[in-house]
């Protein structure tokens, strides 16, 4: 089965800042390009850090007060001083459902992504992670029945039939052994583009019961 990378998704056309890029070009460049961040390298384009909209908005919402945190400096005028370092990446092969799970368990909209020595090759925002669930549905089920149904399951075209309408997934049909049922689904379920699964699978064999032990008897 296969799962979509990173590297397929990501903007290769990355914008960028050197830490010593002002607050004004910053300012300039994420309204121009219309985005809401940006990688922060070095000269060798080795992520440093991630300079956010949100972070020059926090930096001047202390300006007027009488101290800043002490997580923010005091006049700071480059992206350098105002970037989140170190930088969450990623690489290129690891796969859009890894990518995800890191963007929300960090917190974060973006992900700078980086090749073996940490240079930027790209970056993967939550828009580019979400682009797998516009694949076709007809896609989807063909994926489905050949990868999933005859190839990894061992299991005849046939045997299952699949519909998919808006990325949902209904599965119908009835397979030889009732284990195979939750192992199909699971494996429908993590398949780029699947929004849900429907279940209408049956089965012939009850695989899970469990054998009632035999009685011994005793003798006195």
């Amino acid at each position: 089965m296969t799962a979509h990378i990173v590297g397929e998704v990501m903007t290769r056309d990355v914008v960028h800042a050197r830490r010593t890029t002002p607050f004004k070009e910053v300012v300039r460049l994420l309204d121009h390009h219309r985005i809401s961040g940006v990688p922060v390298v070095d000269a060798d384009d080795k992520v440093l850090g991630v300079l956010s909209g949100s972070d020059l908005i926090r930096n001047q919402a202390h300006r007027d007060g009488p101290t800043p945190p002490p997580d923010v400096t005091a006049g700071a005028v480059t992206a350098g001083d105002l970037m989140s370092s170190p930088a969450i990446t990623v690489h290129p092969e690891q796969t859009v459902p890894d990518a995800a799970r890191l963007m929300e368990r960090r917190g974060v909209e973006r992900l700078p992504v980086v090749d073996e020595a940490d240079r930027l090759v790209g970056i993967a925002t939550r828009r580019d992670l979400l682009r797998v669930f516009l694949r076709a549905d007809d896609d989807i089920r063909r994926q489905v029945t050949e990868e999933i149904v005859v190839t990894a399951m061992g299991l005849p075209s046939d045997t299952v039939r699949v519909a998919v309408r808006d990325g949902v997934v209904t599965l119908d049909g009835r397979v030889e052994a009732r284990g195979q049922v939750p192992e199909l689904v699971h494996a429908v379920w993590r398949l780029d583009g699947v929004v849900g699964v429907v279940n209408g699978l049956g089965f012939r064999v009850d695989d899970r019961e469990t054998a009632t032990p035999s009685r011994r008897t005793v003798s006195p």
